[in-house]
């Protein structure tokens, strides 16, 4: 296997993609979220599922919970019979979003952040069992600025679509060191737990801050989606910092792209997309050309790592994780 990605979102059943990783030697994990801008977690099973019978070696799948009638007394329950459920059909690890913390409020009116109490069964559950979990807690720190002074267009565009979650327009909900202090509060709790920092674990703009958090939290893995351009910006003013950064945490960085496969485009725009940004990384990550990214002005060089951390970065880390 020369790739995988390790996240993304497979929510239709096109072909052009299984394709494409057949034709690389890639695999995916798609990742099941309780969002509500896509389909049920159920239907989002029910694709997934599909696509890894026909194509058992290219997909693998992280399941979620609902967190719908969160607070109730069976709520709990509810939510440990259905990570059960979806980690019997073949799951390999459970997601938790960001509603947990910028969303869900419990009847007090009181934001329900991920250290709360309440989740806890469900995360002893999890460490118990050694599976592992994902958490897209928080977001960016443009998320508390105004769009003008983000320092991706990526970001930008996302929060100008989703003002519900553009917290700078929202200032009595939680702050961004809120999210991550609810985050580090729980994985103190649960120290067995296996958890793998989304997006760069929302510390996109400071490697040395997500450095910390590998060294205080042993079980602390992060992914690279839809962050490579924060990374590619720290680079352009401090290239070495930022490589031996992923020397350093060479066996706890997982790569991934976050395409949303959603049926929006057509089925070759998805395999092109993959194939666009699988074939830009790897330059980055694996050469020292020159290079522009679409979301910020200014050139940097790739990290041209070596080999055996490409290897990890882009394949190992993730078969070891996600159990190819």
């Amino acid at each position: 296997m020369n790739l995988i990605d390790a996240h993304c979102h497979l929510n239709t059943r096109s072909k052009a993609k299984m394709k494409l990783a057949l034709e690389r030697g890639a695999a995916f994990v798609s990742i099941n979220t309780d969002i509500p801008f896509f389909d049920s977690l159920a239907q989002q099973e029910a694709v997934v599922l599909d696509l890894k019978r026909e194509y058992p070696d290219q997909v693998r799948y992280i399941g979620s919970f609902e967190s719908a009638g969160f607070g109730s007394g069976i709520w709990v329950t509810k939510a440990l019979d259905q990570i059960k459920r979806t980690l019997d059909k073949g799951a390999v690890a459970i997601k938790i979003w960001k509603n947990f913390g910028m969303e869900i409020r419990d009847d007090s009116g009181r934001f329900v952040m991920v250290d709360d109490e309440r989740l806890d069964p469900i995360f002893d559950y999890l460490a118990a069992q050694g599976v592992p979990l994902l958490g897209h807690i928080g977001e960016p720190r443009n998320c508390w600025l105004p769009l003008e002074e983000m320092t991706v267009d990526s970001d930008r565009a996302y929060f100008a679509a989703h003002p519900e979650y553009h917290m700078y327009k929202l200032p009595a909900f939680p702050s961004y060191q809120d999210q991550l202090d609810a985050r580090d509060n729980m994985l103190a709790k649960h120290p067995n737990l296996i958890f793998v920092g989304a997006h760069l674990g929302s510390m996109e703009w400071s490697l040395e801050e997500v450095g910390k958090r590998l060294e205080k939290f042993p079980n602390f893995h992060t992914d690279l989606a839809e962050r490579i351009c924060h990374v590619q910006r720290q680079g352009m003013y401090d290239r070495d910092q930022v490589r031996q950064f992923f020397i350093k945490y060479q066996d706890r960085i997982i790569y991934g792209s976050d395409v949303i496969d959603d049926g929006v485009s057509t089925d070759i725009q998805y395999a092109d997309r993959f194939q666009e940004l699988w074939d830009f990384h790897l330059s980055y990550f694996g050469t020292d050309q020159k290079m522009n990214a679409p979301e910020f002005e200014g050139e940097f060089e790739g990290l041209d790592l070596p080999d055996e951390v490409i290897r990890k970065i882009f394949v190992e880390n993730a078969k070891s994780m996600y159990k190819f």
